[in-house]
């Protein structure tokens, strides 16, 4: 057992970890409105989709990592405030392994990161990092298709294959985990007020109810809106079309009609309901907690019986890469449970180690009492460590394989939000 350094806190934790303003660049990250900075990035880059590359041969995998060894070294590209700053897992990291961690907080939004790295890729050269932190989405996708990413040696990560939530070996977005194992998540579901809504909530029908008119949020990211409509369907969003997409804005449309939604929100949301101007709204999981926990708050957060969304933010490492082999040693290092449970307790998002929640009531132990009761309400809360049954009801985005897919999906939903 390394030595292990407990996170630093302030009185105020949102100020801390700066969640908020953190979510603010990732949500950008994944708006996609007309040529957005999503198809501006795309559009200048010149890089269509170009559908659903081969799978790497073990074979290929093999040949990718053979001769290649530990040199002692990765650079590190990270989002801001996603990591304690005193930076105590890569400190220990470091002395266990010798291994030298250059971290930097480099990626603001994923259109930008992925239009910054294309031409180096792109060109087979190196673009200064080994290991990158990168958004499940269109970019992910384009990143895949174009070549960009190193198959991963599982054979190398054995932490992740012994504590990783079943959930992410499963994803759609990365089918067996060949290029990216995650980093953290967040969930969309619903979040509500119970002193003005008197009865528990736990459908995505209660988003169309008339009882709530004028109440209701919606977010106003064509993404998030278009998973609602189409869960509210049955349809599952990673899997569906335009025919899907079509009934899905429908139905958003039939809502707005209805006079059901009082306003299409971002950021904003969390003040709206927080004023009181709604009482129930589309919400990203750690802002409720976030709110709750530093402002003493009691809003409700559901994952809807239809299901909610996942995100995902993910390790990946560049075909390029001057030091692979460190870096997938760092990346197997996360999965240890301690390193897990580290991480956990200081950025709040979902947790992909199950086994981190013990870890933290562990760790609670040795604290004053008031962080100690902060550290006890991270382990105890489902938008840290949903359940079994959680994970079961969540589902990854709708994915484009090319531009044009992403602006007819565009055209149908953006005219609800700004209409």
């Amino acid at each position: 057992m390394i030595d292990r350094i407990l996170p630093r806190h302030a009185t105020d934790p949102a100020l801390l970890r700066g969640l908020s303003q953190r979510r603010l660049g990732r949500r950008d990250a994944l708006r996609i409105g007309g040529l957005s900075a999503l198809g501006a990035a795309l559009a200048a880059c010149g890089v269509e989709g170009k559908g659903e590359p081969d799978a790497p041969t073990a074979s290929s995998i093999a040949t990718f990592w053979d001769g290649k060894v530990k040199n002692g070294r990765v650079d590190f590209a990270n989002w801001p405030l996603y990591m304690d700053p005193a930076k105590p897992e890569l400190a220990a990291f470091t002395k266990r392994t010798g291994i030298q961690v250059n971290y930097q907080e480099v990626i603001q939004e994923m259109a930008p990161w992925f239009a910054k790295v294309q031409p180096q890729l792109s060109a087979r050269q190196p673009i200064g990092f080994d290991l990158m932190v990168i958004t499940n989405g269109i970019q992910f996708g384009q990143f895949r298709a174009a070549g960009f990413l190193a198959p991963l040696d599982h054979s190398r990560l054995p932490n992740f294959a012994k504590n990783a939530a079943p959930k992410y070996t499963q994803e759609s977005f990365d089918p067996a985990n060949v290029f990216s194992v995650p980093w953290a998540s967040g969930i969309t579901g619903i979040a509500y007020d119970p002193a003005k809504v008197k009865r528990p909530i736990t459908k995505l029908a209660d988003l169309w109810d008339p009882a709530y008119k004028g109440r209701v949020g919606m977010m106003s990211d064509p993404t998030e809106l278009a998973n609602f409509g189409l869960l509210a369907e049955g349809i599952t969003p990673g899997e569906s079309g335009e025919a899907d997409w079509k009934k899905a804005a429908a139905r958003l449309q039939r809502q707005k009609d209805a006079g059901i939604v009082r306003n299409y929100y971002e950021q904003d949301y969390l003040d709206a309901l927080g004023k009181g101007e709604i009482w129930i709204s589309q919400a990203w999981s750690g802002d409720i907690f976030q709110k709750n926990l530093s402002e003493g708050t009691n809003l409700k957060f559901v994952i809807p019986q239809e299901g909610g969304t996942i995100w995902t933010d993910n390790f990946a490492i560049p075909v390029t890469a001057a030091n692979p082999v460190d870096a997938l040693m760092l990346i197997d290092f996360f999965y240890e449970i301690e390193n897990a449970a580290s991480l956990a307790e200081y950025i709040n998002y979902v947790c992909p180690v199950p086994a981190a929640q013990a870890q933290i009531r562990k760790d609670a132990a040795a604290l004053t009492a008031d962080m100690r009761d902060e550290m006890l309400a991270v382990a105890a809360s489902p938008l840290v460590f949903p359940t079994d049954d959680d994970y079961r009801k969540l589902h990854y985005y709708v994915g484009f394989d090319t531009a044009e897919e992403q602006r007819d999906f565009n055209r149908l939903f953006e005219p609800i939000v700004l209409s």
